[in-house]
């Protein structure tokens, strides 16, 4: 399904608006994860497994908005955004929305 932060679809028409759509996860660290963050923090350089985590969970928030979008019959979701949340010490709430759309049939 198409997915992009421009509130149009280059070559494409959108026909119908459906609604907001929206989808979550929260992730919390692992400790294993942590000790490491812990020492990379001392020597400076990139939290490899803190970007994968936050990769995986960006991810999985847009995977459960484009179900959301196709279960409402849309072709594709328009003004895509992410936000990310913490909801306690050590995790985060990523939400990825936008609005779904009805595109007209290709010609």
């Amino acid at each position: 399904m198409l997915h992009v932060t421009r509130p149009d679809i280059a070559g494409h028409k959108v026909v119908e608006t459906i609604g907001l759509v929206r989808g979550s996860t929260v992730r919390a660290k692992h400790l294993g994860t942590d000790i490491v963050a812990g020492l990379k923090n001392l020597v400076g350089g990139e939290m490899r497994g803190y970007s994968s985590l936050m990769a995986g969970a960006r991810e999985q928030a847009i995977d459960r908005m484009l179900e959301e979008a196709r279960r409402k019959g849309a072709d594709a979701v328009v003004s895509l955004r992410m936000e990310t949340s913490s909801i306690m010490g050590g995790a985060s709430e990523i939400v990825a929305y936008g609005t779904a759309v009805r595109l007209a049939p290709a010609s």
